[in-house]
């Protein structure tokens, strides 16, 4: 996926972003769905350089500015990115001039310095604080305290390694009319630790642990007039905060105008500027 993204200097740089097969994250968290987009056991050694080395055959032109690699489980485990391939990895990065991967922040430590040092760009860390709700923190099965949170983030800024936040909105166990309220908390949290971009990303339902919390009113799904609301009052931040629209067509938005706000947040995005909502007569909302 190639997409346009905002930095903290004002730049707009060019992304891609490459979803790599591999060994499914030991962090069963109850929001995630992307266990589906992973392999029953071990990456093979060799998997993740091949996957990369087609998808970078398919890119015309010079390379774009930022390489993005998203396993759906833990750049620094070993059982998902075998400690041999990091040398290739690092080799086929070397043309961009940053490079940003994921990870649970309990896995961050001595391997992330050691790759960070084997490619030439910027190395950045994506990383889920999710909330900060207190009992939901407790209850989504993340297994991270923000003790780590804030260690991992002070080790990654002392190793001049950038720091990439996802904090959800809609998170299980939030009360609905604080969902917001919890989101922005988040984000500022992540903002007070070094976190150089946050992403605002809406739980999607459909992995079946959600919709069994719904069922037992532990879980609301969130609206596109939440997400509106969230990214508005974070806007003040110095650092970027965007909100994630994959998938923006599942949630429930006015038919009518829809088309205009999911435009109105890919601007936001990219210029991190206020503008008025869209006014809508049909569902009210503005």
């Amino acid at each position: 996926m190639l997409e346009d993204e905002r930095r903290a200097n004002g730049r707009i740089e060019r992304a891609l972003t490459v979803f790599l097969a591999g060994a499914e994250c030991p962090f069963t968290c109850s929001f995630c769905d992307l266990w589906r987009f992973t392999i029953g056991g071990p990456t093979p050694p060799g998997a993740l350089t091949r996957q990369l080395e087609a998808v970078l055959r398919e890119i015309e032109g010079p390379p774009p500015n930022r390489l993005k690699l998203y396993n759906a489980s833990n750049f620094f485990d070993h059982r998902a990115v075998p400690p041999a391939d990091l040398a290739g990895i690092a080799k086929l990065a070397a043309p961009f001039a940053a490079v940003t991967v994921e990870s649970h922040v309990n896995v961050i430590g001595l391997d992330a310095l050691a790759f960070a040092r084997q490619i030439p760009g910027r190395l950045e860390v994506a990383a889920g604080l999710e909330t900060i709700y207190p009992s939901a923190v407790a209850q989504i099965n993340k297994r991270l305290d923000l003790a780590r949170f804030d260690s991992a983030a002070s080790f990654l800024a002392k190793n001049e390694i950038d720091l990439r936040v996802f904090v959800l909105l809609g998170a299980p166990y939030v009360p609905v009319d604080e969902s917001v309220d919890w989101t922005v908390r988040a984000v500022e949290y992540a903002v007070e630790r070094g976190a150089s971009v946050v992403s605002i990303v809406p739980v999607r339902g459909g992995n079946g642990e959600l919709e069994r919390l719904q069922a037992l009113g532990n879980f609301v799904p969130p609206t596109f007039v939440q997400l509106e609301e969230a990214l508005d009052r974070c806007l003040h931040f110095t650092s970027v905060v965007t909100a994630d629209l994959w998938d923006v067509e599942r949630f429930p938005a006015c038919e009518q105008c829809r088309s205009e706000r999911v435009a109105r947040l890919r601007r936001l995005n990219l210029s991190g500027r206020a503008e008025p909502r869209t006014s809508c007569a049909a569902c009210g909302a503005g």
